[in-house]
């Protein structure tokens, strides 16, 4: 039987060890499953020869023993919030405080610090100020740069200011984990790896070394310019979309350190050698190329128990119970939504695993003694990109568009659904398969009538859930979504299908308000949409603004940043309900304010539409 990777002083001595290599922090509970990060990166070293231990969740308050209980790591500390950025994890859009955690044990609020990053790494820092202390995932990578932060409506410095960290590991790392594990175990220096960020203080940085670079403006002036804030961004995701882009440099006064989220304050300050007073420059690596198919075989076929730790026997950790039967087949997405950080964080290239690899970890996940027959995904990031990449592969080396999508689908685009259909029908042959569900999200503006038939006929379990976001074209442009027409077009094909097949199943559309560039009568005219084809609304959401992404730049600056151009935003609690307002027409208690919001707009027309029983 594998072995869990030891989180306890205990489980090390079981081991026979009397040294630790890395010593891994996680916000989120130990699962030792490929869909979870700290375990990828804990197997991958482990993989290579290093002993690696995790901390699950340590508790930040008081004596800090949670942060001491396995000692000094030989190479390094690493750090992940977990799958979600922390503050994501805890707040609504409305910045009420969420009261459960479905990455903790018994779906516990409360169990990691928000920002939790900064406040780990600057414990550490306290405790072991001669320690590298390295940090990655989707928290550290959305905030690799200065970024607008929602929480405190404010533009903060890189999370390498506010952590102290030494390095940053961003996007899927581990290529940049092994490479760093090596440089420290030969006592090289650990900056300079590809897939890294890292500081070099005033003193230390040579502009004739950097001279190919993209010299972004400084944090101090994007906190007074808007404009030079969205420019930044342009260069910032140009060069994340690229299949190597260039390194990017940004420079930042001392002031970057008077802007700490509130919760960093009570910590205890940051040893000397982690705080530049002279200012300095944040540098940004290139990434490493995509993945290839066997090196994302070699990722998943780690010899994972596929199970939470044995500490929380007895407990449901919710997120776990989601994907205990599911298989990812694929990373990354060339979709580009304005609003999602899936290409910023995976990657725009779709990295596939192989047939071979897939139907390995069914088999695994049918040999579980609880699976009943049914895997609840074969999907990814969008569950039909699988085996997708460009028909002549220097065109995309050398593109910089964000989405291969939109405006109009590349020519370049290889969209063949015979690969995914010949795996959909493998799986289902397996004799511990009674049937597979697709789970994760669909594009319909990228589907072919046989790939549609066979979701629809064979792997929907009732509902097939899509998103098409909104209604309204202008709105959709922004979001780098299709025209809702296509939908319309879906969703005739998805009845047609139904019926011809015999089947009764729902298409469930998801929809957002308040994103940038949406108005009070663009909600009206999707409710009046929707309503026209019988839909009453259930997945609906506020938009969000987190960091990195376009949509988060549109809503902080006013400024598209693809043009220049201004963009309105609903930013007041007022707004925004008024326009959530309009999902749920059909609720008596909503409409005499949808009423009164329509007859100020001078649209009575549209009031009579939407709230007549017709």
């Amino acid at each position: 039987m594998n072995e869990f990777l030891p989180t306890t002083k205990k489980e090390l001595e079981q081991r026979g060890w009397s040294y630790v290599d890395v010593i891994l922090f996680s916000g989120d509970a130990y699962i030792d499953h490929p869909s979870f990060g700290a375990a990828v990166i804990g197997r991958t070293l482990e993989s290579a020869g290093y002993r690696v231990a995790i901390v699950p969740q340590p508790d930040w308050h008081g004596d800090y023993r949670d942060f001491t209980k396995l000692g000094t790591p030989r190479l390094f500390f690493a750090i992940t919030a977990g799958s979600m950025d922390s503050m994501v994890n805890h707040y609504t859009a409305n910045l009420r405080r969420r009261s459960d955690d479905a990455y903790t044990p018994d779906g516990k609020a409360g169990m990691r610090p928000d920002y939790c990053t900064s406040v780990y790494a600057r414990i550490l820092k306290h405790l072991y100020p001669d320690v590298p202390v390295v940090i990655g995932g989707i928290e550290a990578s959305m905030r690799r740069l200065c970024h607008y932060d929602y929480w405190q409506d404010h533009i903060l410095p890189s999370v390498l200011v506010t952590s102290g960290a030494d390095v940053l590991v961003y996007g899927m790392g581990e290529k940049a984990m092994l490479t760093l594990a090596r440089r420290a175990a030969t006592l090289q220096p650990l900056q300079g790896v590809e897939q890294t960020a890292y500081i070099v203080p005033q003193k230390a940085f040579k502009a004739d070394q950097h001279a190919d670079a993209i010299m972004l403006h400084t944090y101090d002036d994007c906190l007074k310019s808007k404009r030079a804030y969205a420019e930044n961004f342009r260069h910032i995701e140009e060069q994340s979309n690229r299949w190597q882009g260039d390194m990017l440099i940004e420079p930042f006064s001392d002031a970057a350190y008077n802007n700490l989220p509130s919760s960093l304050v009570s910590l205890p300050p940051l040893p000397a050698g982690s705080v530049h007073r002279d200012g300095g420059y944040v540098i940004v690596e290139p990434a490493n190329p995509p993945m290839t198919t066997a090196e994302a075989d070699r990722s998943y076929d780690l010899p994972y128990t596929r199970l939470p730790h044995p500490k929380y026997a007895g407990k449901s950790i919710p997120a776990f119970d989601m994907i205990r039967f599911s298989v990812n087949m694929h990373r990354g997405c060339f979709g580009g939504c304005s609003f999602c950080t899936i290409s910023a964080h995976q990657g725009k290239q779709v990295v596939s695993r192989s047939k071979e690899s897939i139907i390995q970890e069914v088999r695994k996940v049918a040999a579980s003694p609880d699976f009943k027959g049914y895997l609840s995904d074969l999907g990814g990031p969008s569950a039909n990109m699988y085996g997708m990449h460009g028909k002549d592969m220097s065109l995309c080396k050398r593109c910089k568009r964000p989405t291969c999508l939109q405006p109009a689908i590349c020519p370049n685009l290889n969209q063949d659904f015979e690969s995914l259909i010949d795996i959909y029908r493998s799986v289902d042959e397996l004799p511990q398969i009674k049937k597979s569900f697709i789970g994760s999200g669909i594009r319909y503006d990228l589907m072919s009538e046989r790939y549609a038939r066979e979701v629809i006929t064979r792997h929907v379990s009732g509902r097939l859930k899509v998103a098409p976001e909104h209604t309204e074209d202008s709105v959709l442009r922004l979001m780098r979504k299709p025209s809702f027409a296509l939908f319309a077009r879906f969703r005739d094909t998805f009845i047609r299908i139904c019926r011809e097949a015999g089947l009764n199943q729902q298409l469930i559309p998801y929809f957002i308000s308040s994103h940038p560039g949406c108005t009070e009568l663009d909600m009206a005219e999707l409710a009046l949409k929707t309503k026209s084809m019988n839909f009453k609304l259930e997945q609906v959401q506020d938009f969000t603004p987190t960091p990195m992404t376009l949509a988060t730049v549109m809503y902080y600056t006013g400024i598209n940043p693809e043009t220049m151009q201004p963009v309105y935003v609903a930013h007041t609690k007022e707004q925004k309900l008024n326009q959530r307002r309009f999902f749920f027409w059909y609720k008596r208690e909503e409409q005499a304010t949808i009423r009164k919001i329509l007859l100020k707009l001078k649209r009575p027309d549209l009031a009579q539409k939407l709230l007549s029983k017709n």
